[in-house]
């Protein structure tokens, strides 16, 4: 660890606050359904696609049927994208001229893109028609994120609200959040990309001669478009299987920050616009300053063991000074490649910078830590916030036990029905990870897909279902996952990390939307201030870390002390 890295990293995430903030103040108009400086132009589109559709904006919808619009949607996305991978071959804008999708891999794909994971069992330049990349892909990128905002947004109507049967409209918040936050943000960082160096062309492919003189064909395409919403929606699946450590994705230092920076910038002013909403900032801030503790840490403890070199390595005398150079790129070095991996495992984007794989065991456990928590510190789009939020219930519920009073969070109290709607949410995490994983390493068709044996070969099978039922989608990529056993129970994993987890978290919405506010009061347990942080902090930690201690004693410390040893694994 040196000054230079630590200063890159504090640039980045003061960049993320500074533009956090006042977004979030927008982002909260939005939800609102208040003007914006937007609306004199969008306002029209808007209108024009509830005429369209025939949704009235002005009928709100009961929590029930908010799910079910949500769940409706979400199939019909399946089918269209699924449609579109089987069919690629006759339809147009595939100058490469690529065979359809396997079903298999189709159903994983589509699985992924209509829940944000975007995990990727696949190459993208050697797979994806542009038609398939632009229309499939691209669209789902900003209607997954958009979906997250919806449910967030619902949420925070449960606790701005007092006696409402209601939590807001569907289709109005998915059409709001792409059109007024998504997709003006995602034009903006796609411009400064193309300035950048990144591709954006409807060819297919290039041709260069090498230093040798030999022809080399390199494939490109609509790049910018979908690598802006890619991280601005924290998406993840990236144009090149490579992802943002492809020079085509990121090509230099700025690129790379300008990416972080978009991963987490929505997220975090999700947690201030959450304040503003329920009409107290406080609450907001003190969400989004743990959160930062949380991400903080994980980069801080990254960039510690990445920069400490392989002691392998340096026994047989290579300098450890440039740090565990593995799988990452020069030209982003060991810092950034340190807080990417933990900002896009802390968010549910799964982009990558480099290869998780290669990283140190107590590097490779950050990120996979982070998704084994959620993905919260600070979440995906509109994920994280909501996710934060019921762990805070948790928090509350935990602190009136100790006290002896009933918990109430924002004037609500929180009762058994609220209380059983949070751990049915939270334990589907444990039981999909814990439950494939421990499957996948019965089955020896499984195991041949790993690349390494022992610790680090459970690290990898943990870290694909942590990925997937989280909604992440970044990898150990020593895993070939391309099989139909690791498509078919990730792609079910995936399913059941988005609804089986969001399905009770509307009920909450709609649960604390119908009852009434109390006023706070001398006993009322402050939800704004270092106490509460502190144990929301330790609330995460020891829920965590015991669900998941056996499995990460096997794998990353067992790794750790093998290589501390002079072993490897």
């Amino acid at each position: 660890m040196n000054a230079i890295g630590l200063a890159q990293i504090a640039f980045v995430l003061a960049a993320v606050i500074v533009a956090a903030v006042p977004l979030s103040a927008f982002i909260a108009r939005v939800l609102a359904g208040e003007r914006n400086f937007l609306t004199p132009v969008l306002l029209p589109v808007e209108r024009a696609f509830y005429r369209l559709s025939g949704v009235d904006p002005a009928r709100e919808q009961s929590w029930f049927v908010y799910t079910i619009a949500m769940l409706v949607f979400s199939v019909a996305g399946f089918v269209s994208l699924y449609a579109l991978q089987r069919l690629q071959n006759v339809l147009p804008l595939n100058p490469q001229g690529f065979d359809p999708v396997p079903s298999d891999l189709a159903f994983n794909t589509s699985i992924s893109f209509i829940t944000n994971t975007n995990w990727q069992n696949y190459s993208g330049e050697t797979t994806m028609s542009h038609l398939v990349q632009m229309l499939g892909l691209t669209v789902h990128n900003f209607l997954s994120a958009a979906t997250g905002l919806a449910m967030a947004f619902a949420l925070v109507r449960g606790f701005a609200r007092a006696e409402s049967p209601t939590v807001g409209n569907f289709w109005v918040d998915l059409t709001r959040g792409t059109l007024y936050v998504l997709l003006p943000l995602s034009i903006v960082v796609a411009l400064v990309l193309v300035a950048l160096g990144v591709p954006q062309t409807l060819l297919g492919s290039v041709e260069a001669t090498t230093l040798e003189g030999a022809k080399q064909v390199i494939s490109i395409g609509p790049v910018a478009s979908q690598e802006a919403i890619k991280e601005l929606g924290t998406n993840g699946g990236g144009f090149f299987n490579a992802n943002s450590a492809h020079p085509f994705e990121s090509p230099n230092a700025i690129s790379n920050m300008l990416e972080i920076w978009s991963l987490l910038v929505v997220p975090f002013a999700l947690a201030f616009a959450f304040g503003r909403a329920v009409l107290d900032f406080r609450q907001g801030r003190a969400i989004a300053i743990t959160m930062l503790i949380v991400l903080v840490s994980g980069v801080l403890i990254a960039y510690w063991a990445e920069a400490g070199g392989n002691p392998l390595l340096a026994s047989i005398g290579v300098d450890p000074s440039p740090g565990n150079m593995e799988g990452k790129e020069v030209r982003f070095g060991v810092a950034t490649s340190a807080l990417f991996a933990a900002a896009t495992t802390g968010t549910s984007t799964g982009a990558v910078n480099s290869m998780h794989d290669s990283f140190m065991p107590i590097g490779g456990l950050v990120p996979l830590f982070n998704m084994l928590m959620g993905s919260i510190a600070p979440g995906g789009v509109g994920a994280g916030l909501y996710g934060f939020l019921v762990l805070a219930v948790v928090a509350v519920f935990v602190a009136g036990l100790m006290v002896g009073r009933t918990p109430e969070y924002l004037g609500k109290k929180i009762e058994a029905r609220e209380m059983k709607l949070a751990m049915l949410a939270v334990l589907i995490y444990p039981l999909c990870v814990l439950g494939f994983s421990g499957a996948s390493v019965l089955l020896q068709s499984a195991l041949a897909s790993l690349n390494n044996a022992g610790p680090h070969g459970l690290s990898e099978i943990l870290y694909a279902f942590a990925s997937t039922t989280d909604n992440n989608g970044s990898a150990f990529a020593g895993l070939s996952g391309n099989t139909p056993w690791y498509n078919t129970t990730l792609g079910l994993a995936m399913t059941l990390g988005r609804f089986a987890y969001v399905i009770p978290v509307l009920a909450m919405a709609g649960s604390f939307a119908a009852k009434k506010k109390a006023p706070a009061s001398s006993g009322t347990f402050p939800t704004h201030g270092p106490l509460f942080v502190g144990l929301l902090i330790g609330v995460i930690v020891i829920l965590y870390l015991l669900q998941y201690f056996p499995a990460l004693a096997l794998g990353p410390v067992v790794e750790h002390l093998l290589l501390a040893a002079g072993k490897t694994f």
